[in-house]
Order: structure tokens, then sequence, then C-alpha cells
């Protein structure tokens, strides 16, 4: 047992401390206005923050989901044609369910490792490992 118990204390020191925290994990809104025929979104950046992930990454999933162009703009996203706040925060929360959530225990503690051709969501939560679709 005391054996156990050395072995449980040195896994719960290799796991990372925020592991623990409980705190909960939000999505900011996105902040737009739409400019003659272009949409911006102001927070781009603090988004791609808090989700941890690379603002090219998801700039190039809306701009796919959207069948449209678009550029960052040092703290702001610039999409040609006029979008609804709504339809760019259904879509913001789909990309965190495909490529930030843990799809066994839910927690936003992943990255993504690319692996020859393939790409995984990595947890740092609970050590799981599953692919995800590559963004064309």
């Amino acid at each position: 047992m005391e054996n156990y118990e050395r072995l449980l204390d040195r896994a719960r020191q290799q796991v990372p401390p925020e592991v623990f925290e409980s705190k909960r994990f939000d999505i900011p809104k996105s902040v737009i206005f739409v400019e003659g025929n272009r949409t911006i979104i102001r927070n781009y950046r603090d988004i791609a923050l808090a989700l941890n992930r690379d603002p090219p990454h998801l700039m190039k999933f809306l701009m796919r989901e959207l069948a449209t162009a678009g550029v960052i703009e040092a703290q702001r996203a610039v999409f040609q044609g006029r979008f609804t706040s709504k339809t760019l925060d259904d879509l913001i929360l789909r990309y965190t369910k495909i490529y930030v959530l843990c799809p066994e225990c839910g927690k936003p503690d992943t990255h993504i490792e690319r692996e020859h051709r393939f790409q995984f969501l990595v947890c740092e939560a609970c050590g799981a490992k599953a692919s995800i679709k590559s963004i064309q």
C-alpha cells in the first residue's frame, strides 16, 4: 500500500497544476462591426488566446466555413462579406468543440501535434490523443 501511495504522489506531480483548478472555461463572444461589405472581429486575437490556439489556424477554419477571404490585422480579423455576431460565435464554438476541447475528458487543456501528414489533439489533463481533420 505504501508503494502505491508513493506512485500516486509521483503521478500527481507530473500533471500540470491547471488541471486541478476548477475554473470555468469561457469562450469570449465576438465583438464585430460591419464596414461596407466587410465584417471585422475586433477582439479576434483575444479569442485565439483564450482558446490557446494559433490565430492563423482559427482564421483558416473561419474562412473555410464562411467560404470567404479574410486577413488578420493586428488585434482584429477582417472578412469579405456581411456576417452576424451569432454566425461567427457559432463557428467559434464549433471550432472549440473540434480543435480545443478534449473528446475524452472535455477539458480545454490541449494542444495540436503534427506527426507526418496527420494531426492529433493531445490532452495535457488526461493524456488522451485523438486524430483531428486538417484544415484545408
